[in-house]
This record gives structure tokens, C-alpha cells and sequence, in this order.
């Protein structure tokens, strides 16, 4: 790195050749330097601009100037101020402007005066729900409530829906009239008859229904884990979110419901037509049935044959050979950063 001092000697001779008559390119030459560094060094009046390398930074602060700043707001007046406080106070009662609002806080977070004041708790991040894996059925699922509106204003009823993240099949749901952990505890009570929930890790949100000890405690009994989603994040359970929208904008959902026998009647249709008759994207445009019973991997087989064939009959009409339909089906719920490159990278390769 040629030093600032020879780069300024360097452009003085060449301008004062230049001013004598010389053409620039070959006072560049002279000097062993192109005309685009004469032009780059002409115009960078900066300096070094490695990294790391000491600069000359007119807007920054001395430690002389950080320390005013540090007695003014840890004094005995301003210690239980916020800076913006400081900050306006000094302006109009003192006549004085010492730093903008955001320098007070870069210095204070620097010299490690930045901390939580009050009686309240302290905010907490929560945490993102583990990464689950779900290679066939019955082994993740997923469960919400859902308000469906009424004739009458206010009133509403409460779907109780569970999911499986890996065929997308609706595996139980009740309707209620208030959301309740008994209510939802006698659902999965239910279930234990009808599906193989031993083992089974169940996601959910944060509502008080899915926190009720009663509930909580029937399903460690039974073996399974639980996971919830942070709160005010809906994105942490995705399934069942998807499903809700499904539902809610479907043509033959009704928008209001007369009485909460309707509702169960409407219901029970919906969730056969789901299970059975939607052809889902999740699963390769099959039915959550057909996915749960094994049946899509012949109507896979189908369509790749069918395909092929068409494919070889007249590949001038084809841009790309077509789409393989692959019978290997594995779902992540909550999945990390790491997992979802890798999945991307592996769909880029397909």
C-alpha cells in the first residue's frame, strides 16, 4: 500500500508537468502508475481504507466528549432518566447539546450502562421450538383452536382441529362453545382409541387450553412431547395455520354458522372432503388419505409412466425432460437455518 504522503507528492508532480505542457498519460508512465490510479488517488481524499487500518473520522467523539456524556446521564438528577429525557431536558432547561439520542445510547451500551430499570421483569426472548423430523404418519402433529363466527354479533364457537405435519390428514376435531383444557383433554382422550399416539410430539401454541395441567399431564402419561410456539408468532405452527386458511376460504365454508349442530354438520363434511377428495400441494397433489394409506406412491408411479411416455413421443415439444414424481416424503416442522439450506440446495439439484 503506497503511503498518502507519496500518493499527494506523485498527483503535484504530475499536475505541475500537465500545467508545463506534458500529456497525463505519460507523466503516469513516468511514474509507473496508470491514469486510472492517478484519477482513483485524485479522488479519494480519504486515506487507507483497509481494514483495520487508523482513519480520521471527524464526526467521532473523543473520550473526553464520551465521558460528558456519561457524567450527565449518571448523575443523581439524570440516573433514573431515559435519554430522550436527557436529551429534550437539555435542550430546553439548560440550553445545551452535548450528542444526537442515538450517540447517547452507543456510548452507554459501550461502556456497559445499558440495563433494565423498573419493577417490572425484564423482557425474555423466547426461543425458537425444536426442529422435528416427520417421516411417516403418527409421528407429528400439530393442533389449534379456531373461532367461527355465529349469526349473532360476539358469539362464537371454537373448532378444535389436529394435524399431521407429514400427510396433512386432519386426524381430529371437535367444535365446543368455550375453549377449554378438559374439553381438549376428552379430544385426545378420544383419539387414544383411534390413532397410535404413543411417542407421537405434538406442537401447539401458547393458548391457556394448551398449557392446562390436566391436559399436560394426560399426555406425558401417554409418552408424547410437547412443543409450543412463541408467542405472537404464527409461523412456528405453519400447518395448522395453512389448514385454518384452507378451511376459512373455501368456497363452501358459510362464513356464519346457525347453531353449533350446523357447525358440527358443516364440519364433518369439510374435514371428509379435506381428508379425502383435496388434492393438497404439500404431498404432490394427492389426497391426505391416499398419502396416509400408501396409495400415492402407485398414482406417483402413474404419472411418471404416463409422462415418460408422452415425453418420448415427442421430446421437440419438451423443454426439459419431465418432472420425476418421488416417492420419498420427509417433513420438518420448525426447521433451522442449516436444514432449510440444505433442503434448497437439494431441490435445486432434482
Amino acid at each position: 500500500m503506497i503511503p498518502t504522503e507519496d500518493r499527494e507528492k506523485a498527483i503535484n508532480l504530475i499536475d505541475e508537468a500537465v500545467s508545463n505542457g506534458a500529456r497525463r498519460f505519460k507523466a503516469c508512465e513516468t511514474l509507473e502508475i496508470s491514469i486510472r490510479t492517478y484519477i482513483r488517488w485524485k479522488g479519494d481524499s480519504s486515506g487507507d481504507k483497509r481494514k483495520g487500518a487508523s482513519k480520521n473520522v471527524p464526526r467521532k467523539l473523543s473520550e473526553s466528549e464520551q465521558q460528558v456524556i456519561l457524567e450527565v446521564c449518571c448523575n443523581s438528577e439524570n440516573k433514573d432518566k431515559t435519554p430522550y429525557d436527557i436529551y429534550f431536558s437539555l435542550l430546553e432547561e439548560n440550553n445545551r447539546y452535548i450528542a444526537s439520542i442515538r450517540t447517547f445510547y452507543r456510548v452507554l451500551k459501550v461502556h456497559n450502562k445499558l440495563h433494565h430499570r423498573g419493577n417490572t421483569k425484564p423482557r425474555k426472548n423466547k426461543t425458537k421450538p425444536p426442529e422435528v423430523l416427520a417421516t411417516g404418519p403418527n409421528q407429528v402433529w400439530c393442533w389449534d383452536i379456531t373461532w367461527l363466527a355465529t349469526e349473532i354479533k360476539g358469539i362464537y364457537l371454537y373448532a378444535y382441529k389436529i394435524i399431521d405435519i407429514w400427510d396433512k390428514a386432519i386426524v381430529g376435531w371437535e367444535i365446543h362453545e368455550r375453549e377449554d383444557e378438559s374439553l381438549a383433554r376428552d379430544l385426545f382422550h378420544r383419539l387414544q382409541s383411534e390413532q397410535k399416539m404413543k411417542g407421537i410430539h405434538l406442537h401447539s401454541d401458547n393458548g391457556h387450553p394448551m398449557k392446562g395441567m390436566s391436559l399436560l399431564a394426560f399426555l406425558y402419561s401417554m409418552n408424547i412431547s410437547v412443543s409450543r410456539s412463541r408467542p405472537s408468532v404464527s409461523n412456528d405452527n405453519p400447518f395448522i395455520e395453512s389448514y385454518f386458511k384452507t378451511m376459512k376460504y373455501s368456497v363452501q365454508y358459510p362464513g356464519h354458522f346457525v347453531s353449533i349442530e350446523h357447525a358440527r354438520k358443516w364440519m364433518a363434511d369439510f374435514v371428509n372432503w379435506y381428508n379425502t377428495k383435496h388434492r393438497h400441494s404439500g404431498i404432490g397433489f394427492v389426497t391426505p388419505h391416499q398419502m396416509r394409506t400408501g396409495a400415492y406412491k402407485e398414482l406417483f408411479e402413474k404419472r411418471n409412466v404416463v409422462l415418460q411416455a408422452a415425453y418420448q413421443s415427442n421430446p421437440s415439444r419438451w423443454s426439459r425432460p419431465p418432472k420425476q414424481w418421488n416417492i420419498i416424503h420427509t417433513v420438518y416442522l420448525n426447521p433451522s437455518l442449516e436444514t432449510r439450506q440444505n433442503i434448497l440446495k437439494r431441490k435445486k439439484a432434482a
